[in-house]
């Protein structure tokens, strides 16, 4: 839960002078226990729960399908999947009291399509995606929206730390139509939008922020 940009540069950080206040914790999203904590300290913390980001998740190693072990199949959809139905959970019960509250989870440009050598992590970002529209028909009528944001591959420390990032910057770029990597910023202004009341109308909804590599 929250947005996992946050600090990236180019993305603006609010302070206590625009009149905010933030409160941070530590969870697992692979422990319910954990999970629920995170949720009961924001509520104590603020009354309420109007708005949530469920933004954790893991890349992998390319690997063939059949060569994928059970241990690296568990541990990925365990975080990408499962993670955001632990922590979707808790927040849709702590909002439905308000009839009133908002909620955007990450998934992927891999979500929408396939790619080689990636079948858990395709499989799970998938799975957020139905689980995002289905959960949205569950509470439509009950004051909660939900939405999935699919990002194209994003320029972040996570993906400079990979070897040969030189020549792989260049291959991800030529991906997307735009030619270039997004920015953390980009996706961020996407999660803002679908937050707020202009967004008031749209729930259920799978929006990349992509470059166009989705309309190829």
């Amino acid at each position: 839960m929250g947005a996992g940009a946050a600090g990236h540069a180019g993305v603006p950080q609010p302070t206590r002078g625009d009149g905010g206040d933030a409160k941070s914790a530590v969870a697992d999203v692979r422990c319910a226990d954990q999970v629920e904590a995170m949720v009961a300290m924001a509520m104590e913390s603020f009354g309420r729960l109007d708005a949530a980001v469920n933004n954790a998740g893991i890349a992998m190693d390319p690997c063939t399908t059949a060569d994928v072990t059970e241990t690296d199949w568990l541990r990925i959809v365990d975080v990408n999947l499962n993670g955001v139905f632990r922590c979707m959970a808790a927040e849709i019960r702590a909002m439905l009291p308000n009839r009133r509250g908002a909620i955007v989870n990450i998934a992927s440009v891999l979500g929408t399509v396939g790619s080689a050598g990636l079948a858990p992590y395709v499989a799970s970002k998938h799975g957020v995606i139905g689980l995002t529209r289905a959960a949205a028909l569950d509470y439509a009528r009950k004051g909660l929206r939900i939405n999935a944001v699919c990002p194209g591959y994003i320029d972040t420390p996570m993906i400079h730390a990979e070897e040969g990032w030189s020549e792989r910057e260049a291959y991800l770029s030529r991906l997307h139509p735009m030619a270039r990597l997004g920015t953390d910023a980009e996706v961020v202004e996407m999660i803002l939008f679908l937050l707020s009341d202009r967004a008031g109308f749209m729930t259920g909804g799978v929006h990349a922020v992509d470059g166009g590599y989705t309309a190829w």
